[in-house]
C-alpha cells in the first residue's frame, strides 16, 4: 500500500486539509482527514484527480488523424507531464477511409493499453465532424464535410470495436435529429458544434439526446439578444456539458467567467483543443490538409481563423485561476466534470474504489510534480 499524507487533498468535490490518500494496486482504498504516522509526508502539496482532456487533436507532431495506434500511444505518453491521466483523441473532418483507419487505430491502441500502462488512458475516439455545417467549418476541411449517414457511422463504430465515445454534429443539417437519436441509443455522446443552428434547432437536438457543446462559442453564431442560437440553448440546459478552451484566446476572460458563473463547475469542462503543432516552435504546419501558421503560440489558418490551440491542461487550470476561479472549482472543471461528461464514473474523483489516477501539484506554482496512473507512478 502507498500512503500519501499531510497533503491538501482536493477530491475535488471536497477539500481535506491536511488529508491522506491510500493506494493499493490500481485503486484508491482510503481518503481520510489528518496526518498518518505511516506514509510519505507531502508537506502540504496538493493531491487531486488526474486531468481529463475531452478534446485534443495532437501534441508535438503526434497527429490523431495519422491513423496509427503508435501515434495515439505516443501522444498518450506525452500528456502525463501536464497532469493528464485520461483523454479522448479527436479527429478533424476527413475522407471516409481516413476516419475508418483512425477508428481501427483507436481500437488497437486501447487494446495495447489494456495489456500494460502506456501513458494516459485513451477513453475512446471523438469524431469532430464530418456531419457539420460548412458555414461554421472553422478549421475543418470543407471538402470532406457531408450530411449524416448512419450506415457510414456504423462502419466507424464497428472499426473502433465500439470505442467511439463522442461525435460532434450540427443539428440543423438534414437528417441530424434522427442521427442524434440513434447515436445516443447506441451509447455515443453527441456534442453540438460547428453549427449555425437556431435556438429552437439546438433545443430539439438536446431533447433528442445531445449532451455536450463542442468548444462553446467557437464555430457557433455569437450570443445575440434577439437570436439566442445554440449558445443560449446549451447554456440554459442543465443536461448539457460545456467545453471551454481556456487559452484566453478562443474565449475572452469575461465570457469564460460568465459561463463559469452561469453554469457552474459541474457543467463546464476545460479542454485544450490542442493540435499537432502544440509544443513546437512557431512556424507553418498543417491540420486536416489545411495550412496552419503558428505565431506567438496561436495557430491560425491562412484566412486568420483560429485552428485549435497550443494549450495544455495544467495551463488551462492556471489560466482559470488567474481569472478568479477558485482552485477547487478549476480542478473540478479539469477532472471531475470532463470525466462525467464522457460517462466515466471511476476517474476524476478521489474516493475509495475509484481508479488511482491522481496528480501531485506544487501549492504555489501549481506545477505538476507527480502523476499516478492506476496506482503506478508515471512522473
Amino acid at each position: 500500500m502507498e500512503i500519501l499524507t499531510n497533503a491538501a487533498v482536493y477530491t475535488p468535490l471536497e477539500v481535506i486539509r491536511p488529508g491522506t490518500v491510500c493506494l493499493e494496486g490500481e485503486r484508491i482504498v482510503r481518503v481520510l482527514p489528518g496526518v498518518t504516522k505511516k506514509g510519505e509526508d507531502l508537506k502540504g502539496r496538493i493531491v487531486a484527480p488526474g486531468f481529463v482532456d475531452l478534446h485534443i487533436h495532437g501534441y508535438r507532431g503526434h497527429d490523431t488523424n495519422t491513423g496509427t495506434a503508435e501515434t495515439l500511444l505516443s501522444l498518450a505518453r506525452e500528456l502525463p507531464r501536464f497532469g493528464v491521466t485520461a483523454f479522448i483523441p479527436t479527429t478533424v473532418t476527413a475522407p471516409h477511409e481516413e476516419l475508418l483507419q483512425i477508428s481501427r487505430a483507436v481500437a488497437g491502441a486501447m487494446k495495447i493499453q489494456r495489456e500494460g500502462p502506456q501513458g494516459a488512458r485513451i477513453l475512446g475516439l471523438e469524431l469532430e465532424g464530418p456531419y457539420i455545417n460548412r458555414e461554421k467549418k472553422g478549421a475543418q476541411n470543407p471538402e470532406f464535410i457531408r450530411e449524416p449517414s448512419w450506415d457510414e457511422f456504423l462502419e466507424y463504430w464497428r472499426a473502433s470495436h465500439g470505442h467511439i465515445r463522442t461525435i460532434t454534429v450540427a443539428p440543423e443539417v438534414p437528417g441530424a435529429l434522427e442521427f442524434i437519436e440513434r447515436a445516443v441509443a447506441l451509447g455515443v455522446r453527441v456534442s453540438l458544434g460547428h453549427t449555425n443552428a437556431s435556438y429552437e434547432e439546438a433545443r430539439a437536438a438536446i431533447a433528442a439526446g445531445a449532451s455536450r457543446a463542442t468548444h462553446l462559442f467557437n464555430a457557433m453564431p455569437p450570443l445575440h439578444h434577439r437570436h439566442p442560437g445554440a449558445v443560449a440553448a446549451c447554456l440554459e440546459s442543465r443536461s448539457v456539458y460545456l467545453e471551454l478552451i481556456a487559452d484566453l484566446v478562443h474565449v475572452s476572460a469575461p465570457m469564460l467567467c460568465l459561463v463559469w458563473r452561469l453554469a457552474g463547475p459541474e457543467r463546464v469542462a476545460l479542454i485544450t483543443d490542442a493540435i499537432p503543432a502544440a509544443g513546437l516552435p512557431d512556424g507553418d504546419y498543417s491540420l486536416g490538409g489545411l495550412r496552419v501558421r503558428v505565431r506567438d503560440g496561436v495557430p491560425r489558418l491562412e484566412d486568420g481563423a483560429l485552428a485549435g490551440s497550443s494549450l495544455t491542461m495544467d495551463q488551462a487550470v492556471r489560466n482559470a485561476i488567474s481569472l478568479g476561479v477558485p482552485l477547487q472549482e478549476a480542478l473540478m472543471m479539469a477532472s471531475y466534470t470532463p470525466a462525467r461528461a464522457c460517462g466515466e464514473a471511476d476517474i476524476g474523483l478521489l474516493r475509495p474504489g475509484n481508479k488511482a489516477d491522481l496528480i501531485v501539484l506544487n501549492p504555489e506554482s501549481l506545477a505538476v510534480e507527480r502523476v499516478y496512473l492506476g496506482g503506478r507512478r508515471l512522473l
